[in-house]
C-alpha cells in the first residue's frame, strides 16, 4: 500500500500497458474524490491532487501544478518530483501552450515539441491539462512528465480532465 492511496505498489519508471494505466487511474478515482470532498481551497486541492496522482502514476517523474499569477505567466505550484521551472510564460513550452490555448497538450516525445522547456532533461513525454475556474478562465495547469516516451494515452488525459473539471470548475466556491 502506498502512503496516500490504496493501490498495488508499482516500480517507478516502468510503463504499464494503456489498459493497465487506465484501470489503475479508475481504481484511484473514488479514493481521490473522497479525500477532496468538501475542500474549497485551490492550493490545498492542488497539493493533495499532486500527492495522490504521484502515488497513482509511478511512471511519472514530475506531477504538479503551475499556477497563473499574471495575465500570461505561470509559477510553479504544489508538485512532487525533481526541481520544476519556477516561471513559465504562456509563450513557451507545453505548459505555456496549454495555458494559452486552454487545450490539453499530450506530447508523446518532448524532443519533437518546438519550444519545449527542459526543466528536467530526463523527461521524454508530457501531459498538460488546463485547470479552468467556473467562469471559464485558465487558473493553472496540471503538468505530468515521464522519463518514458509516449507515457500518456488519450483516455488518461480525458479521465484527468474530467477529474480537474469536477474538482475546480463544477465545485461551488473554490477559493483561488
Amino acid at each position: 500500500m502506498s502512503e496516500g492511496i490504496e493501490l498495488t505498489t508499482l516500480p517507478r519508471d516502468v510503463l504499464p500497458t494503456v489498459s493497465e494505466r487506465v484501470a489503475r487511474l479508475r481504481e484511484a478515482l473514488p479514493q481521490i474524490r473522497a479525500v477532496l470532498s468538501g475542500e474549497r481551497d485551490a492550493v490545498a486541492l492542488e497539493a493533495t491532487l499532486a500527492c495522490l496522482l504521484w502515488e497513482t502514476l509511478p511512471w511519472c517523474n514530475w506531477v504538479g501544478f503551475y499556477r497563473r499569477v499574471e495575465e500570461r505567466t505561470l509559477k510553479v505550484g504544489p508538485y512532487h518530483g525533481t526541481m520544476g521551472c519556477l516561471t513559465i510564460s504562456f509563450d513557451r513550452g507545453v505548459c505555456g501552450a496549454a495555458a494559452r490555448t486552454g487545450e490539453i497538450q499530450r506530447v508523446p516525445d518532448v524532443h519533437a515539441f518546438a519550444g519545449h522547456i527542459a526543466c528536467d532533461d530526463r523527461s521524454r513525454s508530457e501531459l498538460v491539462i488546463p485547470v479552468v475556474d467556473s467562469e471559464g478562465r485558465v487558473r493553472a495547469v496540471l503538468d505530468l512528465d515521464s522519463t518514458l516516451v509516449d507515457a500518456f494515452a488519450e483516455e488518461e488525459a480525458m479521465i484527468l480532465d474530467a477529474l480537474l473539471r469536477e474538482t475546480f470548475t463544477d465545485r461551488d466556491e473554490v477559493r483561488w
